[in-house]
């Protein structure tokens, strides 16, 4: 499994916006700015985070982007189930129940669903607050989201 740039800057923009909250709905320029991500790129993600119940959404005047949640209720398997789809290691594991016709007599099966379990608790197991955490007690002052 590999997460693509959708993942990473998802994660990152719900950082920024976690970091900013105070401020209320924070436009995309704002956090384009902030995090050096193209505006166009966070646009395309904002839909994904908004109908996992991620994101909320203002328009108008003093409109933007806020977090749906608590930064310490949002973990790093929810954001990015919501951009990049399943965490599976393996196709057959996307869905529950397994329905692989060869799962009985599938010898690896049990290495993908410990690798599986083992990705998904510990994903589950970071929260949105771990990061801001985390980052704000690194040495320097200065730190990458």
């Amino acid at each position: 499994m590999k997460i693509s740039t959708k993942g990473r800057y998802a994660l990152r923009m719900l950082t920024d916006l976690a970091l900013h909250r105070e401020e209320g709905f924070v436009s995309l320029k704002d956090i384009a700015e902030r995090q050096n991500i193209s505006k166009k790129y966070l646009e395309q993600i904002v839909p994904m985070l908004n109908k996992s119940g991620l994101l909320r959404t203002n328009r108008g005047n003093k409109g933007g982007y806020m977090m749906a949640k608590k930064p310490d209720e949002v973990t790093v398997a929810e954001v990015l189930t919501a951009t990049e789809g399943s965490l599976a290691p393996v196709s057959c594991l996307e869905f529950e129940p397994n329905e692989c016709p060869m799962q009985e007599k599938c010898s690896t099966l049990y290495i993908w669903e410990g690798l599986y379990k083992t990705i998904t608790e510990y994903l589950s197991s970071i929260t949105v607050q771990d990061i801001i955490d985390r980052s704000t007690n690194l040495e320097g002052g200065d730190y990458c989201i």
